[in-house]
């Protein structure tokens, strides 16, 4: 498997547009991100959404709070850092799981006994304990079996590549009737987009990567979301409740379809710049400029950051990178 290409420290970024505007290194972003987790780190091993122990968060980290810790896992591996507490951590996450193998969040707006909740959180838990170089004390498969025997039309189109994603944490491939039941769902327009969704087209594209498969009408889908990359360097489609990782979304689908090309390039290094627009002075990164801190926005921010080859990753990746986190990682064919 190849390594992922990351390029040299020199990028010079702005802390916020409400900050002094004076650029820093991007090694000192770096480092204030890790600044920024050890203050949302809890001593049982989880992390809080942000700084301020009454912010609930956004986006995944509102949706469910098993979210922030499996960022937190996530970011550590791909910069080779050790996490704050992280024996707590691994008990934390094992503490989680359910007799049935699934795993439940405690807080956030997601109900853990819906299809949509044991499919996420024990996908995120799954990812996180195998990017630990762990595995859950029951299997959690059945659970996944179980979510895929009910109308998989029912569920969140951003949910296909859980799946996968989640059987080759656990060492198996995806089952030839869910793959077809899943393939069948991810219905796409002549652009190659699902639902005039980025974030939908972005978990097709996934999926198709992490089986090993060709991403159907790739050209017209890499076409699109070149065409739609904003002024400024960002993607949004639509109201901002839904597109909160589009920018993140957008740029592992150039970046896995476009490769190397110049166009690719010029859209990786507009994006960077965005996302670094985002960077607050507490070291974390806001969803947009200027938005509160979140665990779960540091990540998509600095997987753009990764994906652009503009900050160094770990020395050697962590075992399996392309199922560390959703593709920053990812080898490029």
């Amino acid at each position: 498997m190849k390594t992922l290409v990351t390029c040299s420290l020199a990028l010079c970024v702005a802390l916020s547009p409400a900050a002094d505007p004076k650029p820093v290194p991007a090694e000192e972003a770096v480092a204030g991100l890790k600044e920024f987790f050890a203050k949302i780190a809890h001593e049982d091993g989880s992390f809080r959404p942000g700084i301020d122990p009454k912010y609930e968060g956004m986006s995944d980290s509102a949706f469910s709070d098993l979210a922030p810790t499996a960022y937190a896992v996530v970011i550590h591996r791909t910069f080779g850092w050790k996490l704050p507490h992280e024996a707590k951590t691994l008990e934390f996450l094992h503490s989680r799981q359910q007799e049935d193998g699934a795993f439940v969040n405690v807080k956030g707006t997601v109900d853990p006994k819906s299809a949509a909740g044991r499919a996420y959180n024990t996908t995120m838990a799954v990812m996180a304990l195998h990017a630990l170089g762990a595995k859950p004390k029951r299997d959690p498969l059945p659970v996944f079996d179980g979510v895929l025997k009910a109308d998989v039309k029912d569920l969140p189109l951003y949910m296909t590549s859980f799946f996968p994603l989640a059987y080759l944490c656990s060492g198996k491939a995806i089952p030839p009737e869910a793959d077809k039941k899943i393939k069948a769902v991810m219905v796409q327009a002549d652009d190659g987009y699902i639902n005039e969704h980025v974030a939908a087209t972005f978990h097709a594209a996934h999926y198709y990567r992490l089986i090993g498969e060709p991403v159907p009408k790739a050209e017209a889908m890499l076409k699109r979301v070149l065409r739609d990359q904003k002024a400024d360097g960002s993607w949004l489609l639509n109201p901002p409740a839904r597109d909160r990782h589009a920018t993140f979304d957008a740029c592992f689908i150039v970046k896995q379809l476009g490769g190397n090309t110049p166009a690719a390039r010029e859209c990786l290094d507009r994006a960077a710049k965005w996302a670094l627009t985002c960077r607050n002075a507490d070291g974390g990164f806001g969803h947009y400029p200027g938005s509160t801190s979140d665990a779960d926005a540091c990540f998509f921010h600095i997987g753009t950051l990764v994906l652009a080859g503009k900050v160094q990753v770990a020395d050697p990746l962590p075992k399996n990178p392309h199922l560390v986190g959703w593709g920053h990682l990812f080898p490029v064919k």
